[in-house]
């Protein structure tokens, strides 16, 4: 790994879509925390249409009423984006499909209304997470050159502060240099003062690019930070790869641990062919070390389901969309509450009999830490859901007319 001299253009991100904006005097609920700031709720839509760019939505209350796209919000420059919340901004991230995208910040002004802060251009990158009062962000190669690209972009003033360079077939092991297997990130983690960042191993290959010949490992990559020097990788053995393609799987609770979620879904020419089970691994606080008395099988405990994606709600409970077909990559979604401390799993109730998906990447809490908030789409309509993590019950707020709901974030003013 090297540090780059000459600071390239950065980011861009990935798929789905997202945008809008409409203004809302409503207050919000009730603040148990003390804290006399207001809250905004910033709902993501796209209309899914050729040549149409995502909305985004603002409304002070989210528990009820409805919304729509018809004449309100902020439209986005193009379609194709991902989100993120820190340090009291929202950030936007256009996916250039292998083509410059852009980075668009945006923040609440005194009385609440959406403004955007920056804009800047940026290469794409399918990694973007937060780190102390930064965002890393990381572009990762899949086929032809095998150099990963890491930038540091400080959140506060939206301008880029390192660039380094990481060559994935070193994490693969490989001595053979023109192999084309390459280790590929599924995101970024901070924990403690380092970043864990888990990945997969890849062909590389067309037509079998995202194919895998190590279908039962778990990699974690261990960085130092803010040099982002490589320390370690940590290895185990009883499941598959931490989350998925542009989606985490690894967070860190409010005590320092830090939880692996795996979904089991490595593929060989599109057929899946993981034989270990969809489970949540743990590596302890100030360790670099797997757990290994600890191992949590969701698949067993869901009945067969495999784990699609994951949030973190609070206190070692976390929001899981489940594959509805068991044992497959495939079929109809559900969504489920795992504790991971006690290691139960009960699935969420109250909630449409049908789902076509859920932003459970792209989710928030309530102020009380204890439920998820998130768009659930469905064949008849879109709405904001609140689900109990103690409980697992839903709870059906705003409706989202005029596009499909991709994320849902909350800002303070």
């Amino acid at each position: 790994m090297k540090t780059i001299s000459k600071l390239p253009l950065l980011l861009a991100a990935l798929v789905l879509s997202f945008s809008s904006c409409e203004s809302s005097d409503d207050a919000p609920k009730g603040d148990v925390s003390g804290d006399t700031s207001k809250t905004k709720y910033i709902v993501t839509v796209t209309t899914g249409a050729q040549g149409v760019a995502d909305y985004l939505l603002t409304a002070g209350d989210i528990s009820t009423g409805s919304i729509t796209t018809q004449g309100n919000g902020l439209e986005q420059d193009g379609t194709y984006r991902y989100y993120l919340s820190t340090q009291n901004k929202f950030f936007s991230f256009l996916y250039g499909q292998g083509n410059p995208g852009a980075v668009t910040t945006y923040g609440l002004t005194a009385n609440g209304d959406l403004t955007k802060i920056s804009n800047f251009q940026a290469e794409t990158v399918q990694v973007f997470a937060p780190v102390n009062k930064d965002i890393l962000m990381v572009k990762v190669p899949r086929s032809g050159a095998s150099i990963s690209y890491m930038y540091k972009v400080d959140a506060e003033k939206s301008i880029l502060t390192g660039t380094v360079s990481q060559d994935t077939r070193l994490l693969i092991g490989n001595k053979n240099p023109d192999l084309a297997e390459r280790a590929h990130f599924t995101w970024a983690t901070q924990v403690g003062d380092k970043v864990f960042m888990p990945y997969m191993k890849i062909n590389g290959i067309a037509p079998d690019t995202f194919g895998s010949r190590h279908a039962d490992s778990t990699w974690v990559a261990v960085y130092s930070y803010p040099d982002l020097k490589l320390e370690k990788v940590i290895k185990d053995d009883r499941t598959s790869y931490l989350g998925a393609y542009f989606t985490n799987g690894l967070f860190q609770d409010e005590k320092g641990d830090a939880y692996g979620f795996s979904g089991a879904i490595a593929t060989s020419n599109n057929v899946v062919t993981s034989t270990k089970p969809s489970a949540v691994v743990k590596i302890n606080k100030g360790t670099t070390e797997f757990d290994k008395s600890y191992f949590f099988n969701v698949q067993e405990k869901s009945g067969g389901y495999k784990i699609s994606s994951t949030s973190y709600i609070s206190n070692g409970k976390f929001l899981l969309l489940m594959y509805g077909t068991p044992g497959t990559n495939a079929g109809a979604v559900r969504l489920a509450v795992a504790d991971v401390y006690n290691q139960t799993f009960k699935w969420v109730t109250g909630m449409p009999a049908v789902l076509s998906n859920a932003t459970t990447r792209y989710n928030i809490t309530t102020e009380d830490g204890n439920s998820a908030v998130l768009g659930v789409n469905t064949p008849d309509g879109n709405w904001i859901y609140t689900i109990n993590g103690t409980s697992g019950a839903a709870t059906q707020g705003m409706k989202v007319e005029g596009g499909q709901i991709t994320a849902i974030q909350k800002l303070k003013y």
